[in-house]
């Protein structure tokens, strides 16, 4: 599987019981990116996911701790100084929330080819990482026409 950075919001959509159809998708993704060893997320994202499983989600705190233990085990990425600076600059240059700018850039930094989100614009590169949307479908293959005249 490819290296990935993932988003909050894949991590909230895998406990969010009242979306029936993010959910499975969402469970499936951290469930194999934790066993390839391919997943990757910042304490951005633990901090959010939190903040959301508290609130949003309701679960109790001692839920929230067992998902934080579950979660470390991707590779997390810390920021520092410079990655913020390095975030700015991609906040001013695309025009993204500064959020998401530090976002896309532990991505970068952490040399994942992908950030699963529905946040931004699904197909778009941004410093060099492809942004995916998990829960779209793919588009169907284009068919291809039979040689043969009917």
């Amino acid at each position: 599987m490819t290296r990935s950075f993932i988003d909050t919001n894949v991590l909230v959509y895998a406990d969010a019981g009242d979306t029936r159809a993010k959910q499975p998708i969402a469970a499936a993704l951290v469930a194999q990116h934790l066993r390839e060893g391919s997943g990757v997320i910042s304490t951005q994202v633990l901090n959010e996911f939190t903040n959301a499983a508290l609130r949003k989600l309701g679960l109790p705190a001692d839920v929230v701790r067992q998902r934080i233990r579950l979660f470390s085990r991707f590779e997390t990425v810390q920021p520092s100084a410079e990655s913020i600076l390095e975030a700015l600059d991609l906040h001013l240059l695309h025009g993204l929330s500064f959020w998401d700018a530090l976002i896309v850039q532990a991505a970068r930094r952490s040399g994942c080819v992908q950030l699963l989100t529905e946040d931004l614009q699904a197909g778009a590169q941004i410093a060099g990482v492809r942004i995916v949307n998990p829960f779209e479908a793919a588009p169907a293959p284009a068919r291809k026409r039979s040689a043969r005249r009917r």
